[in-house]
């Protein structure tokens, strides 16, 4: 019998898209074609398509804690992602769980606003986000808007990025990527990373698509999936902007929409 390969486990924290795009879904697609094992706890059931949100459903919190720690009973996970969390209630229990499981490498997707400029967290629970989990993070994703929520400043160029960053690294003592994918900057897409007051600048052409549904979803689960085959933080950033550039070269026809194009490698 041959050698059967090992891969590392990773695993997911966030809500399910039922159209495929984006949260979880989107996430099990790129720990997949990373060659990392896609473990999940669902914090939300939406019903929506790549038009509209039809509906939220949260999952009880206690529910969520033992998706949780029936994962960790048998697989040793080696990173762990947050992204749609929701309510306040589901912050602090996931935020518990992170501390009791000694979990040292952490990704957050904050999903605190969509590109449409909705809000996929209540307005409640931002503080809990902020004061108990944020703390808590290897490195956060924020995409312009949410950076901008986080630092408490409008982003209107690169070097704004740089000031959020580094603001928002030193206040919580962890590695912060604003992406630029937002920021109107021509034909180059600038994110910025932050850790332990490093900063790096990582360069890549803009894509012209018309859907980007999904790409802070993925962005931040090819990130965690870097980590958890060793990379090192700014690599892990790197090569995850680099995954997501080829996916949305390399999109797909899907019906009327356009898919990203998870099955493209980052090299």
């Amino acid at each position: 019998m041959a050698a059967q390969k090992k891969i590392p486990a990773v695993l997911s924290i966030g809500g399910s898209d039922s159209g495929g795009g984006a949260g979880i879904q989107a996430d099990l697609k790129t720990f997949c074609t990373l060659g990392v094992f896609g473990t999940t706890a669902i914090t939300c059931l939406t019903a929506q398509n790549p038009v509209r949100v039809a509906h939220v459903e949260a999952v009880p919190a206690n529910v969520i804690i033992e998706q949780i720690m029936a994962v960790f009973d048998e697989f040793p996970v080696k990173a762990v992602k947050t992204g749609m969390l929701y309510s306040g209630e589901i912050i602090r229990a996931v935020s518990r769980a992170v501390r009791n499981l000694k979990i040292k490498t952490l990704v957050i997707d904050p999903v605190l606003i969509a590109t449409s400029g909705a809000r996929l967290l209540k307005e409640d629970a931002i503080k809990s986000f902020c004061r108990e989990l944020l703390p808590l993070a290897t490195i956060v994703t924020p995409n312009i808007l949410e950076a901008e929520l986080l630092w408490g400043n409008k982003i209107k160029s690169k070097d704004d990025m740089r000031k959020a960053a580094l603001c928002i690294s030193r206040n919580y003592g962890i590695g912060c990527v604003v992406k630029g994918g937002h920021l109107s900057s021509g034909n180059i897409v600038y994110d910025v990373f932050v850790i332990k007051n490093k900063e790096y600048i990582f360069e890549a052409p803009r894509i012209k698509v018309v859907e980007t549904h999904g790409t802070g979803c993925t962005f931040s689960a090819a990130v965690t999936s870097f980590l958890a085959l060793g990379k090192s933080p700014h690599l892990a950033v790197k090569y995850a902007q680099k995954y997501v550039n080829n996916a949305l070269s390399s999109s797909l026809k899907v019906g009327g929409h356009t898919s990203l194009g998870w099955g493209m490698q980052y090299f």
